[in-house]
């Protein structure tokens, strides 16, 4: 019997297809962990995990006090 993804995984998928899509730009500022969490009703360490990931695979950025954002790869 197939498991289900975890829900973390499942949020960074969600979130990195919308960076590919175009849907989310360089730049775009992402929902505060509490949205995030509302949004897909999990607990906020879950998204904590799920922003994790994508930072992992540098598709976002964090700016202390400001928020995360959708890195921009132009430069590079």
């Amino acid at each position: 019997m197939p498991t289900a993804e975890a829900p973390f995984r499942l949020i960074a998928n969600e979130i990195t297809a919308k960076i590919k899509s175009g849907e989310l730009a360089p730049g775009d500022k992402l929902p505060s962990t509490s949205q995030l969490a509302d949004q897909y009703n999990v607990s906020p360490g879950t998204v904590h995990r799920a922003l994790s990931l994508l930072h992992d695979r540098d598709l976002i950025i964090g700016q202390p006090g400001r928020g995360t954002y959708v890195a921009d790869h132009s430069s590079k």
